[in-house]
């Protein structure tokens, strides 16, 4: 089974946010679904690098955007930042982005490259269009101090009610998910060792939600 159907996403905007592998996330599902003869975009709400070896059309009409996804089936779109080299939503609407594309997978956060991730109150940017919203978990912050495995450390320690030099585990992480309630499903990336397996498992016991795990990096997954 593929990640795309292990993670139920489905025509339309899905909407990806938290830590630890979002834009892999992007990049592995658009690869599976135009694979299958889907046309899909990718591009975000807030900011994303532009991606190696895909088309990256920089606010282009609508027009430009049907002839690339027919013929690539697989392209990115975006307006770019000045001086960062990344790129921000397109300035088509997300409703005419969704009438050429089967599927639009759109990054809607920032995690400045930290596994774990708590979100400001402007924070995230879910498209209104968006049938859900998958939070990516980075296994590789759980034992690491909140404040170099988070995102917005300072906030992460509030919602879970410890100090920031805590450690962040299963039970924090948790906390900070259900406190925010962004999501509709979970996906713990980087599981790749008997340790954090255990630790994927007791965080999908403390959520009411649906819980993948594994590894984009081995291409490996399963359901907690």
């Amino acid at each position: 089974m593929g990640l795309a159907q292990l993670l139920d996403v489905r025509p339309g905007v899905t909407a990806v946010i938290g830590g630890g592998g979002k834009t892999t996330l992007l990049r592995t599902l658009g690869e599976e679904l135009a694979a299958e003869g889907a046309r899909v975009l990718l591009c975000a709400t807030t900011k994303i690098f532009p991606f190696d070896g895909l088309p990256n059309l920089i606010n282009p009409s609508e027009e430009a955007l049907t002839e690339a996804l027919i013929s690539r089936r697989l392209v990115c779109a975006g307006t770019p930042v000045p001086g960062t080299g990344k790129l921000t939503a397109p300035a088509l609407p997300m409703a005419r982005l969704m009438e050429p594309a089967d599927y639009v997978l759109a990054e809607a956060d920032g995690s400045a490259g930290r596994p774990l991730k708590a979100h400001a109150p402007h924070e995230p940017v879910i498209p209104s269009e968006a049938n859900q919203t998958i939070c990516v978990v980075g296994a590789s912050g759980f034992g690491r101090p909140i404040a170099e495995a988070a995102h917005r450390p300072a906030l992460y320690a509030r919602l879970t009610g410890v100090p920031e030099d805590a450690p962040a585990v299963p039970e924090t992480e948790a906390a900070v998910l259900l406190a925010e309630g962004f999501h509709t499903q979970v996906f713990v990336n980087q599981v790749e060792t008997a340790e954090t397996r255990k630790q994927a498992a007791a965080l999908a016991a403390l959520l009411p939600c649906p819980v993948l795990a594994g590894s984009l990096m081995r291409k490996e997954f399963f359901r907690c």
